[in-house]
């Protein structure tokens, strides 16, 4: 299957080099230097640049080159896959400026595609030192009086926790233009701090951070700074909406974080259970270590397939991405966490430590991983998200509605995808989640396969199961439909339920829609196992049950089955993925000192 979006990826890592090869700019040896000197990676940056990186972050309809949200994914994954902060402190530029490209004139989309294109970085900022992510205690302000004029507002205030605020030159920036705020009360300014008076603004100090270490989260306060009436990106008044628009592109996107991350840990532990000799065996061959190995593995490609229909799904379901990336930006930073954890056991005190296995690539990863579920919007944000929209969504579920023709083109990864249309974008999926209406049908088809295909009836009756799970969850979301005062936190475990329901029917959306798109080939063989009799689905149903409180629907020897696949994709040079892409060239390996040790101890 020629599949697009990640054969430019492929491209890209390609152009990136060798990571392994300390001579490379963007070598994980690079990357660890600059972390332990708290260093921006500018070089590193130049050199996205120079491949044409910044182009994938604007619209073509602004100049750029992105079209298809999907392939930014794979972009940034890549990226994330080699390191978080690379990754984080660039592409921190798209999420600048997506507020324009959701609200925007032409004309400023223009202006700010072509600094975007040129390698101007690019900031986003909302939140403030005393109100986090309550956007409507902002306290950033235009000054509402004569001093206004009809030609420009004057800005005061503080932005504080934001990423590129020193670096960047342009800020998308979230005012209070109402002196009483409220929802109508704030509006965005597309801010040039180069257009701007000497002394009517300065830079915070860079704040020290535990993770993303060489990233520039600082802050930035105004002083009566002197904006032009032309920064104001759509409507006066209409900031907050346009913001949480924005957020739903943006949080989507960050799917593209947690994926490379999970890539890379899930890599460094095979490598170390392959290379790794303990009590005269190989660690890949101890049982516990399997067991953590594919576990791992199953919940690595469960985000994938998440991550590929809520991506496709910006451009097929735009009115329900207030859904889709509320489930979407939950469900990846969490679990993604929690894989890597799992992988801390299995790694012993290597996980832990620099300058001893693997330039300390695994601490760094899980330090710098942490941070992904806190930026635009953190986990209890999204659920709440979610909660505040249970009546349409328990509605739109017993009633069938929603888009399911959009759902069907997210989960079948050969059809073409529209245009995004930010129009349609809502803060409410009215009708409920087309992805969720879709899942009878899909529970319906693949039981019919498994009476042509005996080998698919235990992911049948997976699938099934799953499907009275999700029925019991809407009941349960029916208890919490009214306008809540103060949450309970029952709602929240309500949610987070359902987003695992959700994250069943994307995945058997996505296996029933393109399964005969990757036959078991020459040039897929790894990845024609993984869909072939419904193996990496088998085990991604099972992980959900299992978090959902069930009984297991896989057995030990379906994840032999996963593991077996998981080792071909790195004999060959393969990603571990649902799509048959090629890694990165990399240099002959070297006996290193992992695959020499020997120990007697825990460790």
């Amino acid at each position: 299957m020629e599949h697009p979006p990640y054969r430019l990826a492929e491209e890209f890592d390609r152009f990136l080099g060798d990571p392994d090869d300390p001579g490379e700019v963007f070598s994980y040896a690079r990357c660890a230097e600059l972390d332990g000197k708290e260093e921006f990676p500018a070089d590193i940056c130049r050199r996205f640049e120079e491949w044409g990186l910044p182009d994938q972050y604007v619209p073509v309809e602004h100049g750029g080159r992105l079209r298809d949200y999907e392939q930014v994914l794979q972009l940034v994954r890549a990226v994330a896959r080699r390191d978080l902060t690379c990754a984080i402190g660039h592409g921190k530029t798209y999420l600048g400026g997506v507020c324009v490209w959701v609200a925007g004139s032409a004309e400023q989309g223009a202006r700010l595609g072509a600094d975007i294109m040129a390698g101007v970085p690019v900031s986003l900022g909302l939140t403030e030192r005393a109100h986090g992510s309550d956007l409507l205690a902002g306290e950033v302000h235009t000054d509402g009086t004569a001093a206004d004029s009809a030609d420009h507002w004057l800005v005061s205030g503080e932005k504080w926790l934001i990423n590129n605020a020193t670096r960047g030159s342009v800020l998308s920036l979230l005012t209070r233009t109402r002196p009483d705020g409220g929802p109508r009360g704030f509006s965005v300014l597309l801010v040039d701090k180069r257009e701007l008076d000497e002394g009517s603004y300065r830079h915070l100090p860079k704040i020290r951070t535990h993770g993303i270490r060489g990233a520039d989260i600082s802050g930035i306060a105004f002083d009566g700074a002197r904006v032009p009436r032309g920064a104001l990106v759509g409507a006066e008044g209409a900031g907050l909406e346009i913001v949480l628009k924005a957020l739903q592109l943006t949080r989507t996107m960050c799917a593209a974080l947690s994926l490379g991350a999970g890539d890379h840990g899930l890599r460094l532990g095979l490598d170390f259970a392959e290379e790794r000799e303990l009590y005269g065996r190989r660690l890949i061959d101890l049982p516990q270590a399997r067991h953590v190995l594919t576990g791992a593995a199953a919940d690595v490609l469960l985000h994938e397939a998440v991550a590929l229909v809520a991506a496709r799904a910006v451009q097929s379901q735009t009115a329900e991405l207030g859904v889709t990336s509320a489930v979407t930006k939950y469900l990846l930073p969490t679990g993604t966490d929690q894989v890597l954890a799992d992988l801390t056991g299995l790694l012993g005190a290597r996980a832990f430590l620099k300058g001893v296995h693997a330039d300390g690539r695994f601490q760094k990863l899980q330090r710098d991983h942490r941070i992904v579920g806190l930026f635009d919007g953190n986990t209890l944000v999204n659920l709440n998200s979610l909660i505040n929209q249970f009546r349409s969504l328990v509605r739109g579920f017993r009633r069938g509605t929603g888009d399911t023709a959009g759902s069907d083109t997210a989960c079948d990864l050969g059809a073409p995808l529209p245009p995004l249309d930010p129009a349609q974008l809502s803060l409410v999926a009215r009708h409920g989640s087309g992805l969720m209406a879709g899942l009878p049908p899909s529970v319906e088809e693949i039981t019919r396969r498994a009476d042509l295909n005996p080998a698919l009836g235990p992911v049948a009756d997976a699938a099934r199961r799953l499907l009275a799970v999700t029925t019991a969850v809407h009941t349960e979301m029916e208890e919490y439909q009214g306008a809540l005062t103060e949450v309970p936190p029952a709602a929240f475990e309500v949610a987070r339920r359902y987003t695992l329901c959700w994250a069943a029917a994307a995945c058997l959306g996505l296996w029933t829609h393109s399964t005969d798109r990757f036959p078991n080939g020459p040039d897929a063989v790894a990845t024609g196992e993984l869909w072939r009799d419904g193996l990496w689905l088998h085990t991604a149903l099972d992980r959900l049950l299992v978090r959902l409180g069930e009984p297991a629907a896989a057995g030990p020897e379906t994840y032999e089955e996963l593991l077996g696949a998981l080792r071909a994709a790195r004999s060959s040079g393969r990603l571990f993925s649902l799509l048959p892409q090629r890694g990165p060239e990399r240099r002959p390996a070297t006996p290193g000192a992992a695959a020499g040790e020997r120990e007697t101890t825990s460790c």
